[in-house]
């Protein structure tokens, strides 16, 4: 018997009640929300249910809303796939800036780098990570590069000339 949303849903429903909402078809994704306080109960029941099983991570990733309130400035997502029925699903958190999310890198050991990468960039703190450091950038950065309001150029450069890049005034 393949393995339906209304299922997915049910079952979490059931077990974490209001902490898990927002569910959604999107393509051939199903997605839904979790409360951020919540994302290592919910991944661990995902993986260890015997009829959900998503025991592969395939992603973890950081997203910045600048625009949104102060509850929902960033996004932590998780894309977990169950290979028996090859049923994907989307988890999506949202933080405050300066709110941390537990580490998922005891339930998925892939998900260490993942987490890393996301604190290199975003600035996202993974509370209990037990390396979170710069993996890409230098040691010595103190911004956070994807986020919106990281410049997206130098500008104290002298080398370059805004000619050659199409940015030229009318009047000169």
């Amino acid at each position: 018997m393949a393995l339906e949303n209304t299922d997915i849903q049910d079952k979490l429903v059931a077990t974490f009640g209001n902490d898990v909402f927002n569910f959604q078809q999107e393509k051939e994704i199903f997605s839904f929300e979790i409360n951020a306080e919540k994302n290592t109960a919910v991944i661990l029941f995902l993986k260890n249910n015997e009829d959900l099983r998503f025991h592969f991570l395939t992603d973890l990733c950081g997203i910045h809303y600048p625009d949104n309130d102060d509850n929902h400035q960033f996004a932590i997502v998780y894309h977990l796939h169950n290979w028996y029925e090859n049923k994907r699903i989307k988890i999506k958190a949202y933080l405050k800036e300066t709110q941390g999310i537990k580490t998922i890198s005891n339930i998925f050991l892939s998900s260490n780098w993942m987490e890393r990468e996301t604190w290199d960039f975003f600035g996202i703190d993974f509370v209990g990570h037990p390396q979170l450091k710069r993996i890409l950038n230098m040691d010595e950065m103190i911004s956070f590069p994807m986020r919106k309001e990281f410049p997206m150029e130098d500008s104290g450069r002298t080398d370059k000339d805004d000619r050659f890049f199409g940015r030229t005034s009318i009047n000169s």
